[in-house]
């Protein structure tokens, strides 16, 4: 499962899915963009959360997620901590950066498609990540190669479009 809240995080998350949908297409993601960040708090803490009932029937009580978040990782960390499903991986802002492109950001905070695909086999189908989370690493390896270069994304970032999946 993905989740994301903010434009650039939903852009990368939505490209990961398809990234993932290429390598792994038996593999089945749900995916949820979070508009309004509390109201994933819970109901104790904001009025405006979700019920436990109503989370959970988003996220499940423990299929593992992969949420991208333009903020501190922290604050996500702290919204699920009082949730059943804990089972979750954090890809926000780490405060890594330098005057480059706006993806290079991302793949520096590894906040990126890239990193979020290879998160995400590594934990649903560990057996089979290896020689993608490869594939990844190269990818990045270029991306960076390719940027310092050129000055620019790679094309893979800046033509990217959503595909229906199949």
């Amino acid at each position: 499962m993905f989740a994301a809240a903010g434009s650039e995080p939903n852009l990368e998350t939505l490209a990961a899915i398809s990234i993932l949908h290429e390598q792994f297409p038996e593999i089945k993601v749900r995916f949820i963009n979070v508009v309004d960040l509390l109201k994933l708090r819970h109901p104790d803490v904001d009025p405006r959360g979700l019920s436990d009932e109503a989370f959970d029937k988003l996220f499940t009580k423990d299929k593992p997620i992969v949420f991208a978040f333009h903020g501190y990782e922290g604050l996500i960390r702290d919204i699920f901590f009082t949730r059943h499903n804990r089972n979750i991986s954090i890809h926000g802002y780490r405060e890594n950066g330098d005057i480059t492109t706006p993806f290079d950001m991302r793949v520096k905070n590894e906040l990126d498609r890239f990193h979020l695909a290879k998160d995400a086999a590594t934990i649903v189908s560990p057996e089979k990540a290896d020689d993608f989370a490869k594939k990844m690493d190269e990818t990045l390896q270029y991306h960076h190669d390719y940027i310092r270069e050129n000055g620019e994304d790679i094309s893979e970032v800046q033509n990217w479009q959503w595909q229906d999946i199949k």
